[in-house]
């Protein structure tokens, strides 16, 4: 099906358009860009190019498009579902010199940038001028905003503010026969003919080469109130999760922590002090947010009337910026905290929320069952919970051929209480095969009938998202 004996004559092709120092062939770079935060997945693309602009790029997907050779976009590789590895080998595009910010418009709240511009830098910059780009994954010092565009990324913020498709009112794309294409307009409201540009969001580079976003932002709150709630059940600190929302509070961030998430983190992070009493399991991260602090002071006592219902030890206020930075160091360290201790595999689910204790119950359970342990956390306030599956001493036979049937059930479960595989993460090739759990073979058709429109001959990022079996 596709060209992956990349021919000398198509090498010169390529490096006409690139340019000789940015073309690489050595194995050190391929194997550079062959891997993300996936697991142990490692898929070295035959050739990695660095294009400088929307220009190169078409002429790549021309010749990659007439000679059938994949292309997979390569952004800040903090990946977790394996959707940026080069499975088909091909053509590794890695879109690292596209890392400018292009206009501030502030008369419009809006901003035009690059898919190399780093997260947590389009944060800080924005903010600078007393404006807010709220999505903020956990990789957001690392993590590139093409990435947040191609998986839907979401973060903390996500359950007052939204997700990254809810900033995004126009993308400069390149299709897979190098036209180069805008997909909306640059305004707040657009009922102009079908909305490609929420297409493009969360479709994996499987579309088309994003290489501009055109995002809305927001006024930057000035003050915010941070509260570490303990609780001596887990499933309780998710029944409070919907209690909290019930009660008229809508936080801006609400983290939910099993104890080991936090224990590992605070073992991890050096210079964290946040003490844990021996009988606490879970603990809930409630933030709120806005201008004027008597107001946040009500809805953080609010907060407090609703979580003192449940059976908590003493809740921790942060009162200054550091006290803040350090509990929010402590959440965003988890993941990395657990990688560190063993070898794991992280799914990402998410449920209405008010079902939530009925998730975190059935996946201990579940993890029972197949003899594998499970540290779970995640983003409580959207239903999104991180379930971090443990190797430990499980064998290697077990951790490969019981494990995917305890993800499979663990999915089939998240599904019956209305939910599904992934949040934020994407599909990606780690997840592809679960896709029949989510969708049934009509619904995957349509999907697998818009990727042959954008992508005839299947160039883009080949291997993701559809099951083998379709």
């Amino acid at each position: 099906m596709f060209q992956n004996n990349l021919t000398p004559e198509l090498i010169v092709e390529l490096e006409n358009i690139v340019g000789r120092a940015f073309l690489f062939l050595d194995q050190e770079t391929r194997n550079h860009y062959g891997h993300d935060e996936t697991e142990a997945y490692a898929f070295p693309p035959a050739v990695v190019l660095k294009p400088a602009n929307t220009q190169e790029i078409s002429r790549i997907l021309k010749c990659a498009n007439q000679n059938a050779i994949p292309v997979t976009a390569i952004g800040g590789r903090t990946g977790l579902s394996g959707g940026a590895l080069s499975v088909h080998q091909g053509i590794g595009l890695s879109m690292e010199r596209f890392n400018k910010i292009l206009y501030i418009d502030q008369q419009n709240l809006q901003v035009t940038v690059e898919p190399a511009v780093i997260t947590q830098v389009l944060r800080e910059a924005v903010a600078e001028i007393n404006l807010f780009y709220p999505p903020d994954p956990s990789s957001q010092g690392s993590c590139w905003i093409g990435g947040n565009v191609a998986e839907n990324a979401g973060g903390a913020r996500a359950v007052k503010y939204g997700v990254t498709k809810d900033y995004v009112l126009n993308l400069e794309v390149v299709l897979a026969n190098g036209d180069v294409i805008w997909t909306g307009a640059n305004t707040l409201k657009n009922a102009t003919g079908y909305n490609m540009t929420q297409l493009m969001v969360g479709s994996e580079g499987t579309l088309g080469i994003i290489t501009k976003i055109v995002l809305k932002l927001l006024p930057k709150n000035t003050h915010n109130v941070l509260m570490l709630v303990p609780f001596l059940n887990a499933n309780e600190a998710c029944e409070a999760v919907s209690a909290i929302f019930r009660a008229g509070i809508v936080p801006s961030a609400l983290e939910f922590m099993e104890r080991d998430a936090i224990d590992w983190s605070l073992k991890f992070v050096p210079g964290l002090s946040v003490k844990v009493a021996p009988g606490v399991q879970a603990h809930l991260l409630i933030e709120v947010d806005g201008n004027y602090p008597e107001i946040l002071f009500a809805e953080a006592e609010k907060i407090m009337s609703v979580v003192e219902k449940f059976h908590i030890d003493e809740v921790l206020f942060a009162d200054t910026e550091d006290e803040k930075n350090a509990l929010w160091k402590m959440r965003r360290s988890i993941a990395e905290a657990v990688k560190s201790n063993s070898i794991y595999k992280e799914e990402d689910t998410v449920v209405p929320r008010y079902e939530l204790p009925k998730l975190l119950a059935g996946i201990k359970l579940i993890g029972n069952s197949y003899g594998f342990k499970s540290v779970c956390y995640g983003h409580a306030g959207d239903g999104n919970l991180h379930v971090n599956i443990i190797k430990g001493a499980m064998s290697d036979q077990n951790w490969h051929t019981e494990v995917p049937k305890g993800i499979r059930e663990i999915f089939e479960l998240t599904v019956s209480l209305k939910g599904t595989i992934s949040g934020e993460h994407g599909i990606g090739y780690v997840q592809k095969n679960y896709m029949d759990i989510a969708f049934n073979h009509a619904q995957l058709q349509l999907m697998k009938g818009i990727k042959a429109v954008f992508d005839p001959k299947g160039i883009l990022n080949p291997g993701k998202i559809f099951p083998d079996s379709l």
